[in-house]
């Protein structure tokens, strides 16, 4: 059953799909830093201990790790499997999996499908003024121009008491993140298990709106993405970059995209690197607004705040996203089981209609964002008969370090194909914090400077 009663206590409806809301009260924003976290989650634990209370001291550094590595190893290397979950008791745990998580163990059976369970950890912490922003923001933040635009906002959280799945959504498209570099080979797994390499590229993002603590999100990009694509040989020399909009999706204000392809030889403004188009970089297995759960304009979508649930999820997944090289992880159905590690956390849950008169491949989509991150952290995605399509994962992990985490390795499963990706996994040794590359390098003209010749 869905939480209802945490929904009532913060003076919130289950079913809210309207466009446009006011901040919540002082009263309401007191919350913050008392029962609710500074992030805005529940501060407390569940009835029966199974989620923990949230710790402010955040995930324990690991006797092992070599400070300014970047290598990070398990923060919890002596936490053992609880309990697994697999074809023969999924159903008597049913009321914590995901809808898309059933849909897997029915697909799969005990072909390749299993969920090992630890001991729940909420370590995930941010920077104090982070926290502060997000104090400022629960008073002083709206949604405009029906949930386009987000006004009065501060880097950091900008709805920490949601009021609506857009404000749910927009939480996630503006999460707190670092800079960072990523070294990645991405694979889909085809129906009769074999793996198919379909890119290998160098990665590299930077977050300006974070750089910007003291200034109201307007026209700062929340993220800027470069990809430098090496193999396979028919990719090799390309080049995306992709200005991300921190507040601003309004027309001529959103996502900006440009593509350098080696036979044209020069860089080209790409609109299309968006919403539902295939996305190359899994040889279309997913769409470009698959990436990282959900990304880009909500403009399609007719959305609705359904409620918060605890449920099955993956998290910190240390060894699978730093240590292991990926080819190592991918079974004959899927990942191999005994990578991943699941952990019970409540999450948002946002449902997603297509709006009549517009087209999407997925009619439906569902989504599960993390209280404690706001990163989102499963989907399940539908196609125009109205049936399940794609299941998709987030893995991720805590920088107990900075502050942070990583979460961009996530990879979907197809349901109606029987194929399966995971797309920027770190390869063993290739993540990195910050990046030297100036403001040049994240530009069209650094890019046309990057091409191959």
């Amino acid at each position: 059953m869905l939480q209802k009663k945490t929904l009532a206590a913060l003076g919130l409806s289950a079913l809210i799909s309207g466009a446009a809301f006011a901040a919540v009260s002082p009263e309401q924003a007191a919350r913050l830093g008392q029962d609710l976290t500074p992030m805005g989650a529940e501060a407390a634990g569940n009835a029966d201990g199974s989620i923990p209370a949230w710790n402010p001291q955040g995930s324990p550094i690991p006797a092992g790790f070599v400070e300014g590595s970047d290598n990070y190893i398990d923060a919890y290397p002596d936490d053992e499997v609880l309990f697994t979950i697999d074809v023969n008791n999924y159903k008597d745990y049913a009321e914590n999996l995901t809808e898309g998580t059933v849909a897997m163990f029915e697909k799969l059976g005990a072909d390749g499908f299993k969920m090992d369970v630890y001991q729940s950890r909420r370590d995930f912490v941010t920077p104090d003024w982070v926290y502060n922003n997000t104090e400022k923001n629960a008073t002083g933040a709206t949604l405009e121009d029906a949930g386009q635009r987000v006004a009065n906002s501060y880097p950091g959280v900008p709805f920490p008491i949601p009021q609506s799945g857009l404000e749910v959504l927009w939480n996630h498209l503006t999460r707190y993140l670092t800079d960072h570099s990523v070294t990645y080979d991405t694979y889909y797994v085809s129906s009769n298990g074999k793996p198919i390499l379909s890119t290998t590229g160098f990665m590299t993002n930077v977050m300006p709106m974070y750089r910007t603590p003291d200034k109201i999100m307007d026209d700062t990009p929340w993220l800027k993405l470069r990809i430098n694509y090496k193999a396979p040989a028919r990719r090799a020399g390309e080049i995306l970059l992709v200005h991300e909009p921190g507040a601003d999706f309004t027309k001529g204000k959103g996502r900006k995209a440009w593509q350098y392809l080696t036979g044209q030889r020069r860089v080209r403004l790409a609109p299309a690197v968006s919403f539902d188009t295939p996305n190359p970089g899994v040889a279309g297995t997913s769409t470009y607004d698959d990436s990282f759960i959900i990304n880009g304009s909500p403009e399609r979508f007719d959305w609705k705040l359904v409620g918060k649930k605890e449920m099955y999820v993956p998290y910190n997944c240390y060894d699978f996203v730093f240590q292991t090289e990926v080819k190592d992880a991918l079974g004959e159905k899927f990942l191999d089981p005994a990578l991943i590690r699941w952990e019970k956390h409540r999450v948002w849950i946002v449902e997603a209609n297509l709006k009549d008169g517009n087209r999407h491949l997925y009619s439906k989509r569902r989504f599960y964002i993390d209280e404690d991150s706001w990163q989102g952290l499963a989907a399940e995605n539908y196609d125009g008969q109205g049936n399940m399509w794609r299941v998709q994962y987030a893995y991720g992990a805590n920088l107990y370090d900075i502050k942070s985490n990583y979460h961009f390795a996530y990879g979907a499963y197809d349901l109606l194909q029987g194929i399966y990706n995971i797309n920027t996994k770190p390869a063993p040794g290739g993540f990195k914090n910050g990046v030297s590359q100036n403001d040049k390098y994240f530009s069209p003209k650094g890019m046309a400077r990057g091409g191959v010749r």
